[in-house]
């Protein structure tokens, strides 16, 4: 396939950034759409250009970093799927693809395609996690009785792998459905129960002052989320918020 890319540019933080026309051939369908960067990036270095800096670990769609804007849409047009999942049948040849970083002022851009989602680490260290006893008390996790729906609904929350997609998907730029993922992994089990007052509170506060959006319930976030995370995760977070809220 022969296409051409417009992909931002941006040299840092300060930098105003600019899109840059790059044609390009040879392009496989069968190629994943990080493979076809690496094309050109092999073609760019070989010029003695810079290579177009983008984020990427596993390539297997588990660590969500690949995230990028394909089009307009988180991940580009494939439903489940990461950027790294993508396959490059899913264009066609002679296509102009642009491609952007994700957008959000609590994802501010790094170099080229790359943001910073320390944000989402950030959230998660306010109270994404379990205490447990070490002193030599300890239960063994297996022993406590748990409810097969509520095992199942923590663990569809616990996909979640936080590459901001529902944050870029929204127009708000809200990171409801990633905080409410999280408190929903551990609210839905009993040994998150504990702290889940504190939790979902600390969280809450710490999403609102990384400047997250506020959610205006359009669904965007779900249906661009590469796991599926249900908008139930959302319902479930607020009213956990508000019973922490009311007992003071």
């Amino acid at each position: 396939m022969k296409l051409t890319l417009k992909i931002w540019r941006q040299e840092n933080a300060n930098d105003k950034g600019k899109m840059v026309t790059y044609p390009i051939d040879g392009i496989e369908g069968d190629m994943s759409f990080l493979e076809m960067l690496d094309v050109l990036n092999e073609e760019l270095i070989n010029k003695g250009e810079d290579p177009v800096e983008f984020d990427h670990d596993c390539r297997e769609g588990i660590c969500g970093a690949c995230s990028l804007q394909i089009n307009g849409e988180p991940h580009g047009p494939d439903r489940l799927v990461t950027t790294c999942q993508l396959h490059m049948r899913s264009f066609n040849d002679g296509d102009t693809i642009v491609i952007e970083p994700f957008r959000a002022k609590a994802f501010p851009v790094v170099k080229d395609l790359i943001v910073d989602r320390g944000a989402f680490d950030r959230i998660q260290q306010a109270g994404g996690y379990v205490s447990v006893n070490t002193s030599g008390n300890t239960i063994d996790a297996n022993s406590i009785p748990v409810n097969k729906h509520d095992a199942d609904e923590s663990f569809n929350a616990a996909t979640c792998i936080g590459c901001g997609a529902c944050v870029a998907a929204c127009k708000n730029a809200s990171a409801m459905l990633f905080t409410s993922a999280k408190v929903s992994q551990y609210a839905l089990l009993p040994q998150g129960k504990i702290e889940a007052t504190e939790r979902v509170q600390n969280m809450v506060r710490q999403m609102d002052l990384e400047g997250f959006g506020n959610c205006s319930n359009t669904g965007a976030c779900e249906i661009e989320c590469p796991k599926g995370i249900s908008l139930e995760n959302i319902a479930r977070m607020n009213r956990e918020y508000m019973s922490a809220t009311s007992k003071g």
